[in-house]
């Protein structure tokens, strides 16, 4: 029996790497693993054939993403492993690339810009690969492509996970109710979220935030969370996860641009 990396086997092509139209690596089984357990092969192509489910939460800081990820972790079935930019940002990123996947709109980083694309290219093969090892993910990010030049990210996760039964969903929340919740503050991030101050009740990079985090808008499922809960939201999830195939990251592929 043999275990391997093998090429393009749920992915396709990935036409952002290193080398465009080449076949994006993912992970292959054949009998057992290397440390005798036995792990879910690639060549499944149904959801429910062993592969975990994939929720991404896409949406501007504050917006209520984290809060919908903890309501999926404690009562969804089956381990939901949370792979969020704000873990990766804080406690894996060296210091000096921070925020790293978390850079806001507005190119004010090129130097940071340069290491984009290939953090979130480990970033979503190590989605997929939980995926593969039959683990449910829900990924709680914030996509946008105003960096000083375009990226193309989203579009570039979407070719990584191909394939992949992944649910994408639009976390909206309106920038009043954001900035009540930056001006709150967190417990644990005191400093961490620009607030409003009297001569700018909003502002500029949350105003880019808004604008930017939901192009192109091509979703599964949107929520609005200064309407639901977490609960609710977490709901609406589950309920469209029991429905008709997602279509999304296809949908991203085959557009435009």
């Amino acid at each position: 029996m043999k275990w391997s990396i093998a090429p393009g086997d749920h992915k396709g092509t990935d036409p952002f790497g290193d080398n465009p139209g080449a076949p994006a690596p993912s992970v292959t089984t054949r009998g057992p693993g290397p440390f005798g357990d036995n792990m879910v092969a690639v060549n499944e192509t149904e959801a429910g054939d062993g592969r975990g489910r994939i929720v991404i939460l896409n949406g501007a800081p504050r917006s209520g993403k984290s809060s919908i990820a903890e309501v999926i972790q404690a009562t969804f079935d089956g381990p939901w492993m949370n792979l969020g930019v704000d873990v990766f940002s804080r406690a894996v990123t060296p210091p000096r690339y921070r925020p790293g996947m978390g850079l806001r709109p507005g190119g004010e980083r090129p130097d940071i810009e340069a290491h984009i694309r290939s953090l979130y290219a480990a970033f979503y093969d190590s989605v997929a690969a939980h995926s593969l090892h039959g683990l449910h993910v829900v990924v709680d990010v914030g996509h946008h492509d105003a960096y000083s030049v375009p990226l193309h990210v989203l579009r570039h996760a979407a070719s990584r996970l191909a394939g992949l039964p992944v649910l994408l969903v639009g976390v909206h929340c309106p920038v009043e109710t954001i900035m009540e919740r930056r001006d709150a503050g967190h417990p644990d991030r005191e400093g961490h979220y620009v607030t409003s101050t009297p001569g700018q009740p909003v502002p500029e990079a949350v105003v880019r935030w808004q604008r930017e985090v939901h192009v192109p808008g091509i979703y599964d499922l949107e929520v609005d969370t200064s309407a639901t809960t977490p609960e609710q939201c977490a709901a609406l999830i589950r309920a469209r996860l029991e429905g008709p195939p997602a279509s999304a990251i296809s949908r991203l592929l085959s557009a435009p641009g």
